[in-house]
Order: structure tokens, then sequence, then C-alpha cells
């Protein structure tokens, strides 16, 4: 759903992974300008992944994903570096103005 809404509005989806430690190597390889990432995930969890993502780069745009309900993870993942967050269901506007508020 997430990349739907991006590649209709323009946007380039040039990497995924299906767990935390996947997307960290993917950022490796791809550095992209922004990663949206979900804060539950298997094998790594969100937040660390946004932190080793972090220390691999400290400029990296992150934006999180969460479920309603995850308030002290999206806190956590905002202390961690996130530059914003996204709540499931994703409607297209609040992805759209995330994306633009963090990347321009």
């Amino acid at each position: 759903m997430l990349k739907d809404i991006l590649t209709k509005n323009g946007y380039e989806v040039v990497g995924e992974a299906e767990n935390g430690a996947k997307a960290v190597e993917k950022y490796k390889e791809v550095t992209p300008d922004l990663v949206t990432m979900d804060i539950t995930m298997p094998e790594m969890d969100g937040i660390s992944a946004l932190k080793n993502i972090r220390s691999i780069d400290s400029n990296a745009k992150v934006v999180m994903c969460s479920a309603m309900g995850q308030q002290a993870m999206v806190i956590e993942a905002i202390q961690a570096g996130a530059r914003d967050f996204i709540v499931k269901p994703f409607q297209a506007d609040r992805v759209l103005e995330a994306v633009k508020k963090v990347i321009g």
C-alpha cells in the first residue's frame, strides 16, 4: 500500500526489505533519499534498524510506520532519530505530507 501511494505520486522505490536486518543491509547498498520503516518487524525491530542506519549515516532520513497504540515506541523512534511517523492504516495525504516534510 505504501509503495503504491509513493509510486503513484512520482516517487521511485529503490529497495524493499522484509525485516530490520535486511533493511540495514539494503540501506548500505542503495543509500536512499528516504526510508519508510515499520516499527514492528521480525529479526530486528524498526527502532534497532533505525539506530543501525543512523550509525552508518547520521543524516539518514527515516519515517517510521506504526499501528495505533504504539505511542511509546513512536516516541522512542523519534528520540532515536526518525524524522516523522505515519500511522496505519495509511492515508495517502498524510504519507505524502511526511515525505515532503522530510525530503522537501
